[in-house]
């Protein structure tokens, strides 16, 4: 494909320089067939080496590259120059402090994957081999198993944007991924953390942490069996 004329505006940002938020213009070659992350490469390795954000394998696994792309949380090294025209706007996730440019703060995304305690938790005495379960028991959880927590689903919760203690989607997925484990005895610890009043009752069902999700993990549906979850055990 023949290269095509671009601009690319860029929401930058140092705390540690800068009054406030400013933006930043490049206009440069890419090909329709580039991804944003290549744009930003050649902007940060030939333009502005100035410029800050994280990327890591850059194959859609790692989750370091998510980021506001035209107005949609998406991985910078999954979206293509052709989709999105000639005009990229991109910003930092919302809702977490900018520590410079597209930088954001994962502390307080982190400690919510942690609070739902994220692994398999079973006292009982291990079997001979591993812990069985059958086909149909591993694929009651197999969509979020999916999670590479680059909250970019937490990030695009109104809820979230409002309240920042709010555990959020990608917490809640994950608290899944091990409620509905046949090995996991860990449901009740789980269901406490969810209940608590920043917990799951927050969730307003706006089914935007579906629509960002990279990983087309069905976040709300996972949320709705979560709250089903609780409901039975009366919480």
């Amino acid at each position: 494909m023949e290269p095509i004329e671009i601009n690319v505006k860029i929401k930058r940002f140092n705390p540690e320089a800068d009054s406030r938020p400013y933006w930043s213009d490049y206009t440069l070659q890419a090909r329709p067939s580039d991804r944003v992350l290549d744009v930003m490469h050649h902007i940060k390795w030939e333009v502005d080496g100035s410029l800050a954000f994280r990327r890591s394998c850059a194959h859609g696994i790692c989750g370091s590259d998510a980021m506001l792309i035209n107005g949609v949380n998406r991985l910078a090294c999954k979206v293509l120059v052709k989709d999105l025209g000639n005009r990229i706007v991109i910003e930092p996730l919302r809702g977490l402090e900018v520590k410079k440019d597209l930088i954001v703060d994962m502390d307080s995304f982190f400690d919510s994957f942690k609070a739902v305690l994220p692994f398999l938790i079973n006292d009982d005495a291990p079997p001979p081999a591993e812990r069985l379960q059958s086909p149909e028991e591993r694929a009651r959880f197999d969509e979020t198993t999916k999670c590479i927590l680059c909250a970019a689903c937490t990030t695009s919760c109104p809820v979230f944007w409002t309240n920042g203690s709010y555990i959020g989607p990608a917490a809640i997925v994950n608290a899944h991924r091990f409620i509905f484990d046949s090995r996991d005895k860990g449901t009740a610890q789980r269901i406490d953390v969810l209940n608590a009043g920043n917990g799951l009752w927050r969730c307003r069902t706006a089914y935007n942490c579906t629509e960002a999700c990279p990983r087309d993990i069905p976040v709300t549906q996972a949320i709705e069996e979560v709250r089903r979850a609780m409901l039975f055990r009366g919480a």
